[in-house]
């Protein structure tokens, strides 16, 4: 066997998750089949797809709630379902979920809320506690938050404590369902923006699931996307590179919803 190139070595370093030849099911009914992608470390990777497609099933697998009807998933060279219980909970740890509800304890306070994790999995002081919620909760610009509850704020600033939990254990890899469902416009912007100041600040690699195309355009690195009828991935790469490029025209027909006059020149990232 030959030496690996430099690029290779660089590309398999550098290589996060990786999904093999993946088949999700329902029993006999099949969602999605053959999907083959690899997940970058420090990418923001988009999955996105019209209405039914599997995003959200794909979502699942990828972070161990569901098991593949076929193919697998490999974490840094892993298979997360061939790792026996305690292991692939470890490397479970390793991520952080924020779902499209927020998904806050609605009788917990904010604080509260990002603590928990930290209570259940770690062994640190009620000192020690406090003080990581409070720069949690400040690094999504909530500080001074602590003690209201979900009730008592809006739905931007409830998908923003939702982070902040998710990110409690300081995971490597963070997943996003539908994150802008919900808002106006303006708080699915700052949302954006702040996806894209983590990722930088923390080098985190970030996994999301949308159909907003303004989302889709500024913060994706890369993607996938899913189609509900031939149910197989049929593009994928950066986002704006497929606008530009794509001859299939139902990539085309989702990416411009329609409107071949689409510019994607406004998007935040460079």
């Amino acid at each position: 066997m030959g030496l690996a190139t430099e690029t290779e070595y660089s590309t398999a370093q550098k290589s996060l998750i990786q999904v093999s030849d993946l088949t999700m099911a329902y029993g006999d009914f099949v969602i999605q089949q053959e999907l083959n992608f690899t997940i970058q470390a420090g990418d923001v990777f988009i999955i996105m797809g019209g209405s039914g497609c599997g995003k959200s099933t794909l979502l699942r697998h990828l972070i161990g709630l569901q098991k593949p009807a076929q193919g697998q998933i490999r974490f840094q060279g892993e298979s997360i379902w061939d790792l026996d219980s305690q292991k692939r909970h470890r490397i479970l740890r390793r991520m952080g979920v924020l779902y499209q509800s927020g998904a806050l304890w609605t009788h917990m306070t904010l604080a509260e809320n990002v603590a928990l994790p930290l209570q259940t999995y770690t062994s640190l002081s009620a000192g020690e506690i406090g003080d990581l919620v409070s720069f949690k909760l400040a690094l999504v610009g909530l500080k001074g938050f602590e003690a209201y509850y979900p009730s008592e704020i809006s739905g931007g600033m409830q998908k923003r404590a939702g982070l902040a939990r998710a990110m409690s254990l300081d995971p490597e890899l963070l997943f996003f369902d539908e994150p802008s469902a919900g808002l106006d416009p303006v708080s699915a912007r700052r949302l954006d923006e702040l996806i894209l100041e983590l990722s930088d600040s923390l080098n985190t690699t970030i996994v999301v699931v949308t159909h907003e195309l303004a989302s889709i355009f500024a913060i994706g690195d890369d993607s996938v996307f899913l189609d509900p009828v031939c149910k197989r991935m049929i593009a994928s790469g950066n986002p704006n590179e497929l606008l530009a490029t794509t001859d299939d025209p139902r990539v085309r027909e989702f990416l411009t919803r329609g409107d071949s006059e689409v510019d994607p020149s406004h998007a935040i990232k460079d």
